[in-house]
């Protein structure tokens, strides 16, 4: 029994990873119905920000992070602006290629700077082992689910209850009509790009506190299974993201933890073409209907 819960507790820990980045793919495709896949990528820059911070600038674990999280929402601001503002009446394709030619940008720039090596960040998190009598409770995975519990509950106050989450949800769904309305539809796209990247770069903090590696390409899986997660979840969908990324962890621990580790990684594309096919629009997502 108590291998049985450690396995379902490092599950809801990578889970809720997957969470907070499919949480920044779900505002991204519900305000403007872009695939960014860029947005795996930040995760990587977050990481090098982390190592860079601690090892070169001697900075504090907690200003360190709080540097990834400012970066990582500058960045994502920056990509909207220079990439895909200009695209935003192009076709849906245009922007989608974009997307992925930026995701090799970034992956290539890292590579260029830091080198192909993988790079090892100091301990972020130094929170001690909780002893429940058998049980033991690691300070990272308890830190990594009370996280992604606030940055989720966060997101849905700021969605639901603030002026700039009215106009998120006006943006989304007529971009036209909301700024007759008298709604800045650029800022508030912009803003919405940052709040997602800032969530990756949260997400990347807590990915290197249980994985301490940053290397280029980190971000690329990393992304792909936070996505398939948004898909499963209901792509769009504050819960429906989380929902996804806590199965899309599970599946994968407890794959792992029957003795097929070789099916980590495809257990979360089976998932997705199930999800295809049973109902595409996601657990939790609404069937769209387009009148003409």
């Amino acid at each position: 029994m108590t291998t049985f819960i450690t396995q379902i507790l490092n599950g809801l820990q990578i889970g809720a990873i997957y969470a907070l980045v499919a949480l920044g793919y779900s505002m991204v495709y519900g305000i403007i119905s872009l695939l960014n896949f860029a947005h795996g990528d930040v995760i990587m820059v977050g990481a090098y920000i982390a190592w860079f911070s601690m090892t070169t600038l001697g900075l504090h674990p907690l200003l360190s992070v709080l540097l990834v999280i400012i970066l990582c929402a500058l960045l994502g601001m920056g990509i909207e602006k220079v990439a895909y503002a200009p695209l935003r009446s192009a076709p849906r394709l245009s922007l989608l290629i974009t997307a992925i030619g930026i995701s090799y940008l970034l992956e290539n720039l890292a590579q260029l700077i830091f080198g192909s090596g993988a790079k090892r960040v100091p301990k972020i998190i130094s929170i001690d082992t909780i002893h429940i009598g058998s049980f033991d409770l690691s300070g990272v995975t308890l830190t990594t689910l009370l996280v992604s519990v606030a940055c989720t509950a966060l997101l849905t106050l700021l969605v639901k209850k603030t002026k700039i989450g009215k106009a998120m949800r006006a943006v989304s769904e007529d971009t036209d009509t909301a700024r007759l309305m008298g709604i800045n539809a650029n800022r508030t796209i912009s803003f919405t790009f940052a709040v997602g990247s800032a969530l990756a770069g949260i997400g990347s903090v807590l990915y290197c506190s249980a994985y301490p590696l940053a290397s280029p390409t980190m971000g690329s899986m990393l992304g792909l299974k936070a996505f398939v997660a948004a898909v499963l979840g209901g792509i769009g969908s504050i819960p429906g993201a989380v929902l996804g990324g806590v199965v899309i962890g599970l599946a994968e621990t407890l794959v792992t933890a029957v003795g097929l580790s070789t099916w980590r990684d495809a257990v979360t594309f089976v998932i997705l073409i199930i999800v295809l096919l049973v109902k595409p629009s996601g657990i939790l997502g609404k069937k769209k209907v387009e009148k003409v």
